[in-house]
């Protein structure tokens, strides 16, 4: 990290949605003070950048830091490295965009027959019937060049022979397809080939930076992957740019408690960066392969489906009973409504406290008990704007409200924003963009307009003091725009935030300028 001094002064910044300019003080990566500054004392005497004492913000905009509070960080950072199908309209046009991948590579002396050619986040639900995958078009392109393709919800894989042999996957001989539960433990399998560490220690370093200059100051990790170990090896190495709260999942727990750990609990080595997060539990699957759990079939589907559940309700209750026995926060994973109900009963039977990440289909009468119970909807608004076509495609007729989220709003429940990148970029302007907006154009209709958010909540849902300003006693996680981010009146303008990041303090340390 960026060195400074352990006492800063940031003069004369603008709150956003004000005309209000105020002096910060930074002690010991701490929010010292916030005083408003008025026009007889708007004139300071400050000293150079380089003496790491003062900067004067000259009317720069100040906001606490922000969160991505759902991220998968490794699988974001590799999306650096591999091939990217987000942009593909068909399995014909993703065949072609990887051969034109493979032929570069081929080109380029990178290709290796014995290593794996990996590809991320191709949306086959948006699709067409006669554009879905198969093995014969996967394998037609690859032979025997071991390919395995993660789709953007990373609940399947789309792989050729060579790869299924190879992984020791079943793979569905029509389709070329990996079921979730298969495909989440074959992905793990990428990271031990060889030079892969190497890679991965690269790739992580660009998008911790890449983080940083968007304003963002911490993620909450849920990879599916020893992240305590993982977090702590990475700390010592250096990667050390933001602050980390590193998720457990279910089968790992009773280790994580046998080490003494528990939510909250500073990793050493992180300088107080890093902690233990929340026991993450996948209650069901995703909406873009037909598999969250519903209460109503899904549309256009025959043999009727509504859906699967990756545990049974007692175990779901089982794990957080065990998970809030031994102060550990839950961070349950629930997309379709049946599963929205079944995880927020299992909440109140066991006193569960911590989040349930997604919600992204809720009936009516299940809204009001996220403050009732006290859990944070924990809502990732790019996925509306990415599915809210494949929403009419197979939730024509929802028992529940699809991304309700002024509906939780409304009924009093703490908002958190993120981004499940990869499945959507880890970016908070976008997320607070499609919570604003409810599009990505000014061309396209909002999607649910009465279900968008007022900028403050978004921006303020963002951090992790769930405000929009710097207050006393605050961790010095801050940035500097050059814009009032309250200023953008586009979807557009507003996603072209992160142009607008001057400054980024972690712990009132520099981590990122813009000279």
């Amino acid at each position: 990290m960026a060195t400074m001094s352990n006492s800063v002064r940031i003069a004369n910044a603008s709150i956003p949605g004000s005309e209000t300019r105020v002096d910060i003080v930074l002690r010991n990566g701490i929010v010292e003070s916030v005083t408003p500054l008025d026009s007889d004392n708007n004139q300071r005497e400050y000293h150079d950048w380089a003496a790491g004492e003062t900067i004067d913000a000259d009317g720069l905009w100040i906001i606490p830091g922000l969160w991505d509070c759902h991220t998968h960080f490794t699988q974001w950072a590799k999306t650096l490295g591999r091939l990217d199908l987000i942009g593909a309209r068909s399995a014909s046009e993703a065949m072609s965009m990887l051969k034109a991948h493979l032929d570069e590579r081929r080109a380029a002396g990178t290709l290796d027959p014995d290593t794996f050619v990996v590809g991320m986040r191709f949306r086959h639900s948006l699709w067409s019937d006669d554009e879905q995958p198969t093995l014969a078009a996967i394998d037609a392109v690859t032979g025997e060049q071991p390919v395995a393709l993660s789709s953007a919800d990373m609940h399947c894989g789309w792989v050729n022979s060579a790869a299924a042999r190879r992984l020791g996957v079943h793979v569905d001989e029509r389709t070329g397809l990996v079921g979730e539960l298969e495909w989440f433990d074959a992905y793990t399998q990428f990271d031990k080939a060889p030079g892969a560490a190497e890679e991965t220690d690269r790739l992580l370093r660009e998008a911790e930076q890449d983080a940083a200059s968007k304003g963002i100051v911490g993620i909450r990790d849920y990879e599916m992957a020893e992240n305590i170990d993982t977090w702590i090896n990475r700390f010592a190495a250096g990667i050390s740019k933001l602050r980390v709260d590193a998720g457990v999942y279910p089968e790992r727990v009773e280790g994580a408690i046998a080490a003494g750990w528990y939510t909250g609990k500073t990793l050493p080595g992180s300088n107080g960066l890093g902690r233990v997060g929340a026991m993450k539990l996948i209650s069901d699957g995703s909406l873009n392969t037909r598999s969250a759990y519903c209460s109503t079939p899904y549309s256009g589907i025959d043999p009727a489906t509504y859906g699967v559940l990756s545990y049974t309700p007692q175990q779901i209750e089982d794990y957080m009973r065990l998970a809030t026995e031994h102060d550990f926060d839950i961070a349950c994973h629930a997309i379709g409504d049946e599963a929205n109900t079944i995880v927020l009963n299992a909440a109140e039977a066991t006193h569960a406290h911590g989040s349930i990440e997604h919600a992204q289909m809720l009936k009516p009468v299940d809204i009001p008990r996220f403050a009732k119970l006290g859990l944070t909807a924990s809502i990732q608004p790019q996925h509306a704007m990415d599915d809210r076509d494949v929403i009419t495609r197979f939730w024509a007729n929802p028992a529940g409200i699809p991304y309700p989220f002024h509906a939780l709003y409304d009924a009093g429940a703490k908002l958190r924003m993120g981004s499940d990148a990869p499945v959507a970029p880890l970016d908070p302007w976008l997320a607070i963009s499609a919570a604003v907006f409810g599009t990505e154009s000014s061309d396209r209709e909002p999607f649910q307009p009465e279900q968008c958010l007022p900028a403050e909540v978004a921006l303020a849902s963002s951090t992790a003091v769930g405000r929009d300003h710097l207050e006393p006693g605050d961790p010095a996680d801050m940035v500097l725009l050059d814009t009032d981010p309250y200023a953008p009146t586009t979807p557009e303008a507003m996603r072209a935030m992160p142009e607008h990041v001057t400054m980024t303090f972690v712990a009132g340390i520099r981590v990122h300028y813009t000279h």
